[in-house]
């Protein structure tokens, strides 16, 4: 109970350092861009560090072959792969930001929140 009421006690203390780390994070998730590929890099999904699909390529052979469901699901596959690359990046992020506050478990508490909002 009372390394509860500490951490309570420094996160209160680091309120003001910890809003403007998190108004940077959120900034920077959005500018990292990360890729995810399928079919031999015939389909590339981008994907912004918050978790929003940003571009999607498919090369022009993939249309012509007139195959739907092999279509659909490298798309899925390639979206997937770019999703989780950037849930990667963004957690590795956020502990980046979170070093030095002084806080445990932040980094642990950080990662569950959906950074897309």
């Amino acid at each position: 109970m009372l390394q509860g009421l500490s951490n309570i006690a420094n996160l209160m203390k680091n309120a003001k350092e910890i809003q403007a780390r998190a108004a940077e994070m959120r900034e920077n998730l959005a500018k990292i861009r990360v890729e995810g590929s399928a079919g031999g890099g015939m389909v590339k999904a981008q994907a912004s560090g918050d978790q929003k699909v940003t571009k999607l390529e498919i090369e022009p052979g993939l249309l012509a072959a007139n195959d739907k469901e092999m279509l659909e699901d490298l798309v899925l596959t390639a979206v997937n792969q770019a999703l989780e690359n950037a849930r990667e990046k963004a957690a590795s992020e956020m502990a980046s930001l979170t070093d030095g506050l002084g806080l445990p478990g932040m980094e642990e508490m950080l990662s569950k929140l959906n950074p897309g909002g």
